[in-house]
């Protein structure tokens, strides 16, 4: 069914965790962009307000006291860059211990060559945690997974920060808030790598916006939705006709009259959270290279697809079926994909592609297409008190006749 080699392969390995290095490599870019822009930002203002006042004071515009004034309320905005620039700098310090742990995790790897060797076995049981932190994670259950990664010394290893606060941003939105959602999408230099994306997130979130302003108009002001139409939304009637098209039909329409009309009535729908939380989710994963999938569906998809064979899931109804129970034989070497507990699990999984084939010698076929060694159809008929001249099946029970089995040559 596979190569029975153990000699371990590290490039294969590593595939499943490019994440693991790759999320704090992105989060130190962010943090870097994010450093920048408020350098940037705070900067522009103090050396234009600088220039400014010395060009005031100069021409006699404004008075000592009012320089003196306005150079403290530089002095302080600079302080505040530095405290924000300081907050940064111990950002980046954390995420560089987080990208060393990894590394030497990673770097362990290759001190193994066998998937026999004890210190591999270890290994594998840190990246099985990683995984279960990760699943926890992005299911919600931080409290869970940050008591799992302390519990396993792997804090270094694991992201609870990262999707912590993706899950709170996530929860606000099906709460029916999106504020903290466009507070992501604004803070520092996000709006622009969005919109490098193509990312419709922050348009979506200011339509759903407009759509609690009219739903809610009887407790906003009247003029409040069309401002917000025209900031937010109107901009956009190119890139999106449809929503803004939508937006401009939902001001004249009654709450009883949305109810009529399917287009509208969509606008109003619940379901529309849910959209909107599962549209922030994927965005903010793509901003951060994060797999759509937890890294455990991934692995268990891997380990599936290399046990399967087009034989496990066959056209035969009875061939997910379990090795008979009528007998007490164990039969080791049955085929774990064919398993009650994994056949219908693998099921939409690809076949798995074997550069080697290993079979049984002196194979003979069953009427039934199944193909077993002489000898432990030998075996198995012993132990289960048949006639010299009849077998029996190793998984479904079937008896046949010697004869009506045919020699299997492998070309």
């Amino acid at each position: 069914m596979g190569d029975h080699e153990t000699k371990l392969d590290h490039e294969n390995h590593l595939l499943l965790d490019q994440p693991l290095l790759q999320l704090p490599v992105e989060l130190l870019r962010k943090n870097l962009r994010s450093a920048r822009f408020e350098a940037e930002k705070d900067g522009s203002f103090v050396k234009e307000t600088l220039r400014k006042t010395a060009t005031d004071s100069f021409n006699g515009l404004i008075s000592q006291a009012d320089v003196v004034k306005t150079l403290d309320s530089m002095i302080a905005r600079m302080r505040g860059v530095k405290r924000k620039l300081t907050a940064f700098s111990e950002e980046e310090t954390r995420l560089h211990r987080h990208e060393e742990a990894r590394a030497n995790h990673l770097a362990e790897l290759y001190s193994m060559f066998s998937v026999d060797d004890v210190k591999y076995e270890a290994w594998s049981r840190k990246r099985l945690d990683r995984l279960l932190v990760d699943y926890l994670l992005r299911h919600g259950y931080v409290d869970s997974a940050r008591e799992l990664a302390r519990q396993r010394g792997i804090e270094l290893l694991v992201d609870v920060d990262t999707f912590e606060l993706m899950n709170r941003i996530r929860q606000c939105i099906l709460n029916g808030s999106v504020q903290e959602a466009l507070a992501w999408c604004t803070a520092g230099d996000t709006k622009k790598e969005l919109r490098k994306m193509d990312s419709n997130l922050e348009f979506m979130l200011r339509y759903q916006q407009y759509i609690e302003i009219v739903r809610n108009r009887s407790q906003t002001k009247p003029d409040d939705a069309l401002a917000h139409a025209r900031k937010h939304l109107f901009p956009y009637r190119d890139t999106y006709p449809k929503e803004v098209f939508h937006a401009c039909g939902l001001l004249a329409m009654t709450p009883e009259m949305v109810d009529r009309v399917d287009e509208y009535r969509e606008l109003y729908s619940p379901a529309r959270w849910q959209m909107l939380a599962d549209l922030f989710t994927s965005t903010h994963n793509s901003l951060l290279s994060l797999p759509p999938i937890p890294l455990l569906h991934i692995a268990l998809s891997s380990g599936l697809s290399a046990l399967k064979t087009p034989a496990c899931h066959s056209i035969h109804p009875d061939s997910a079926a379990a090795p008979s129970h009528h007998t007490s034989l164990s039969l080791a070497s049955v085929c774990p994909i064919c398993s009650k507990e994994l056949n219908e699990l693998a099921r939409n999984v690809p076949h798995a592609l074997h550069s080697k084939s290993h079979v049984e010698p002196d194979l003979l076929l069953l009427p039934n297409g199944r193909a077993y060694g002489r000898a432990r159809l030998e075996e198995y008929a012993k132990q289960a008190g048949l006639r010299d001249d009849e077998v029996k099946d190793l998984r479904t029970g079937d008896v046949y006749k010697f004869d009506q089995l045919k020699k299997v040559y492998i070309s």
